[in-house]
């Protein structure tokens, strides 16, 4: 590593470092670093933690900002990272959301166990790809106007159902009901709309894909029954967000927000740190679109669901159906109102490679889960694991957790060297089948570019910002 952290950073305990307010002049508060002795080195790689530090400089930041175990190098903001500003005096940062806006996770289960799914593998997997298109602009199946557009920014997944695509006690099951409030579609540009306009219902490439799965091992019985989850039990888990529509909201507004930087006068320390006033007209333009972009990808994994339950439905009848265990956002800002130096705050917490994590009792989680906290889902990498687990009363955190393994190779250095076949042979006989639009989807995604996610979901735990529920392992996977 270039800089030595490890004089820099306070240790304040097994699972935590911080960041001192005295690393820079500037900073307005520590930073906080939840990894172990272990995930320390992984994180000092690349520019994760001097990103990291840069949050204590945002207008408004309310607390500490807190970086999560997977975290690894952003544009602006690290992946990983979790910021509060004031709702009435702070700033909102696109860099802090990111260019995949409501990037997320959705957890499907089935009442098929493995040993049932395992001879239709192969056939269900190739079918999932021609299902479901993904890959680098991918067009969907259906295409939207402008004026149905508009209802898909407004609505979210709510529309998707109205549209036949899923029903209705789905909702229950989606943050937010799959419908951010808020959402302004006359704030988001026609390029935008032109970029989403065919790409609803679509996966995407990158670290985008749909998985099957089965439940490997539970830690809490109790939550993993209240969950719906068993041990060898299929699941299918959904990975993607706001496709070009959501870039290209992001990308925009980075240009509008740098303007806005200069008419009042905001100094951050990286130019990718674009930020200006919630309040101003600036800000409640970008919200309004980020809102917008979020419900686009509300309703592209509610139409994806759709799909996956059709081909399940083909294979195994009535007893192929799936159900949604939960949907969670891991590139948000959402307002949420939270407990600061004893006394309670409003507050724009930005999620950028983080999801929510309400605890049990919280007032904004469904009824379903009010009794039990929050489902976390945490996508591992395609030769390992995935992990569900359960939000925790974590103030520290503003009741977030991580969103996933976290890179620690670059997608080049992913490929660099590297046979596709050899890659599949070794999946193979980790007993995975992947089908891919590309080589390059699967050579840029080898379980080697990521932390191990089972050190990642230990150090949650052990940090208190979340519990272990289930482990997932994988066996059938479609990337772009």
């Amino acid at each position: 590593m270039s800089k030595d952290w490890r004089r820099i950073l306070v240790k304040l305990d097994a699972y935590r470092y911080m960041i001192p307010r005295t690393y820079k002049p500037g900073m307005q508060t520590d930073v906080i670093i939840y990894v172990d002795d272990q995930l320390l080195e992984t994180v000092t790689r690349d520019l994760s933690l001097e990103q990291a530090a840069n949050l204590a400089f945002l207008p408004g930041i309310v607390g500490r900002p807190i970086v999560m175990p997977d975290v690894h190098q952003g544009y602006g903001f690290p992946i990983g990272g979790v910021a509060a500003t004031d709702a009435e005096e702070g700033v909102v940062s696109p860099a802090g959301i990111g260019f995949d806006i409501n990037c997320g996770v959705r957890l499907l289960r089935s009442e098929l166990t493995v040993e049932e799914i395992r001879p239709k593998l192969e056939r269900i997997v190739e079918d999932l790809f021609h299902a479901v298109p993904a890959g680098t602009g991918r067009e969907g199946q259906i295409s939207v106007n402008r004026a149905e557009m508009d209802n898909v920014l407004r609505l979210g997944a709510q529309w998707a159902v109205e549209h036949g695509y899923g029903r209705e006690e789905d909702l229950d099951h989606i943050e937010s009901r799959g419908c951010i409030p808020g959402a302004n579609p006359k704030a988001v540009s026609e390029h935008a709309r032109q970029r989403g306009a065919d790409q609803l219902g679509t996966l995407g490439s990158g670290n985008h894909f749909l998985e099957i799965q089965y439940v490997e091992e539970v830690f809490d019985r109790a939550a993993a029954h209240a969950f719906g989850l068993r041990p060898g039990q299929v699941t299918v888990l959904i990975h993607t967000g706001s496709r070009g529509f959501g870039h290209q909201v992001c990308t925009d507004y980075l240009k509008v927000l740098r303007s806005a930087m200069q008419k009042y006068n905001i100094h951050l320390p990286d130019k990718e740190m674009a930020a200006t006033y919630i309040r101003s007209p600036e800000g409640q333009d970008y919200l309004g679109a980020m809102n917008a972009a979020a419900n686009f990808a509300f309703a592209n994994r509610q139409m994806i669901t759709h799909w996956v339950r059709e081909v399940f439905r083909r294979h195994f009848g009535a007893g192929g159906d799936l159900q949604i265990v939960y949907d969670v956002a891991h590139n948000i800002a959402k307002f949420e109102t939270h407990t600061i130096e004893g006394k309670p705050r409003r507050v724009l917490v930005h999620r950028k490679g983080a999801t929510r994590a309400l605890p049990a009792g919280h007032p904004e989680l469904h009824e379903l889960y009010r009794p039990i906290g929050q489902p976390v889902i945490i996508p591992g990498d395609m030769g390992r694991a995935s992990y569900v687990l359960i939000g925790t009363a974590a103030e520290e955190t503003f009741a977030s957790s991580c969103h996933g393994a976290g890179r620690v190779m670059s997608r080049t250095a992913a490929k660099k060297g590297r046979d596709i076949n050899q890659v599949r042979k070794q999946l193979a006989e980790r007993g995975v089948l992947v089908k891919a639009a590309s080589k390059d989807g699967v050579l840029e995604e080898i379980p080697e570019a990521y932390k191990d996610v089972n050190d990642v979901a230990r150090v949650v735990e052990a940090a208190g910002i979340a519990r272990r529920v289930a482990r997932l392992r994988p066996i059938g996977v479609v990337k772009g």
